[in-house]
């Protein structure tokens, strides 16, 4: 278990504190309600209420736990003391793929707090995975599902 670990921002670690937070405090609770208002219903097993809210509970406490062994094994990543330059966890790349004019800009973030319609892109994805490590100015090959192509690194902020 100790070489475990969940890359993450510091940002990224205050969100799931804060996730953490909200489901033990507040999600928990109102299930705890619901189970005790169906449970009044009668007879359990034809009651859908409970079970609808029993498996509500289920998912609020297989999300507790994944957050807390997140938070347990978190290796949150200061991009601030690497090569400004260079590609990290916590930076912003914007590349150019070979021969188009349109820049596209990703946050290479942990996968905890991945979320590509924001542009945040996990550090597991092959575009970080290619990306992690070059430089601005660098041609990197990416190699992806849909297949391969060349990017050159415009930006690193």
């Amino acid at each position: 278990m100790a070489d475990k670990s969940f890359p993450m921002t510091a940002e990224g670690q205050q969100k799931l504190q804060a996730e953490l937070e909200q489901l033990k405090t507040v999600k928990r609770q109102e299930v705890i309600a619901r189970i005790k208002v169906a449970r009044g219903f009668g007879d359990l097993s034809e009651n859908s209420e409970y079970e609808s809210a029993k498996d509500e509970q289920s998912v609020v406490e297989t999300r507790i736990s994944q957050i807390e062994e997140m938070l347990r094994y978190a290796d949150v990543v200061d991009a601030s003391n690497t090569d400004p330059d260079e590609v990290t966890i916590g930076k912003t790349v914007s590349f150019k793929e070979d021969g188009e004019d349109d820049e596209e800009s990703y946050t290479i973030v942990g996968a905890a707090e991945s979320d590509p319609s924001v542009g945040k892109i996990s550090n597991d994805s092959p575009i970080a995975k290619a990306l992690i490590g070059h430089k601005k100015g660098d041609s990197v090959e990416i190699e992806t599902p849909g297949g391969s192509f060349s990017v050159v690194i415009v930006s690193v902020a």
